[in-house]
């Protein structure tokens, strides 16, 4: 963490570049720094979110949007 402030649970939304086109992933739980916004994610989520990009390429369009919630 870039300021060491408290964080608190909660979610985000993260754009991924796959490169013949953008993974918009919504609803990711996260920590967030009250101080900075700074995100953090914790291992499982990491591979969570590993495992639907690597899904969706398979699958994908230009622009695609999933929820992480119905994803996962």
């Amino acid at each position: 963490m870039k300021c060491g402030k408290e964080m608190f649970k909660s979610t985000t939304t993260e754009a991924i570049e796959l490169g013949f086109g953008v993974l918009v992933i919504r609803n990711i739980p996260c920590y967030k720094c009250t101080e900075c916004d700074e995100i953090f994610y914790t291992g499982d989520i990491v591979q969570k979110i590993e495992e639907i990009t690597e899904r969706i390429k398979l699958l994908a369009q230009e622009v695609t949007v999933v929820d992480f919630e119905k994803a996962a």
